[in-house]
């Protein structure tokens, strides 16, 4: 909306007025002025954003001014480390690191494989098949190997009794047995 501030406002009531009282030249003076004020207007808004862009590209250049003697003094570090620590001496070192490591590691198998033939002897696993039976008879548990002495069906006739009968006294002292663990 337009205001009374405005110039092209003032400009056009002006020129509005001229032709009411029959002034043609005056109204087409108006007339070409408030065009050339119109233009200037234009004029002024672009050379404004002309002047925005520049300070925008000033500012990019100073950042880039930076970043360039970022990477200049970057770059200064770079080859005062590659005096100081040459390349292909860190690649050699690092193969042969690499290769005494592997070295190492083959010898830790080998000294490892040698003591568990030394130390692994066979009657080691019989005696630990032994501790584990102990224990599994200790607490009433009976393993496969003992499973053929088990008491097969009874092939006596219906109504003869056992002989070996499991008492209440027996279970009782399995189950105090098995609390103890």
């Amino acid at each position: 909306m337009r205001t009374p501030s405005d110039t092209s406002w003032t400009q056009e009531l002006e020129i509005k007025k001229a032709a009411k009282e029959g002034n043609k030249q005056a109204a087409t003076v108006l007339a070409k002025q408030l065009v050339a004020l119109r233009k200037q207007k234009t004029k002024s808004y672009s050379v404004g954003s002309k002047i925005s862009s520049i300070g925008n590209q000033q500012k990019l250049m100073h950042s880039n001014m930076k970043m360039a003697g970022a990477m200049a003094t970057t770059t200064k570090t770079m080859q005062e480390m590659n005096k100081v620590m040459d390349p292909q001496k860190t690649a050699k070192m690092m193969q042969d690191f690499e290769k005494e490591s592997m070295k190492m590691g083959m010898s830790e198998e080998m000294i490892n494989d040698t003591l568990d033939d030394i130390l692994g002897e066979s009657g080691d696993e019989e005696e630990s098949d032994a501790v584990v039976n102990q224990v599994l008879d200790e607490i009433g548990i009976e393993i496969t190997g003992k499973m053929v002495s088990a008491p097969s069906a009874p092939s006596r006739g219906l109504g003869e009794t056992s002989k070996s009968r499991v008492t209440d006294d027996d279970i009782e002292k399995q189950l105090a047995a098995l609390k103890d663990l």
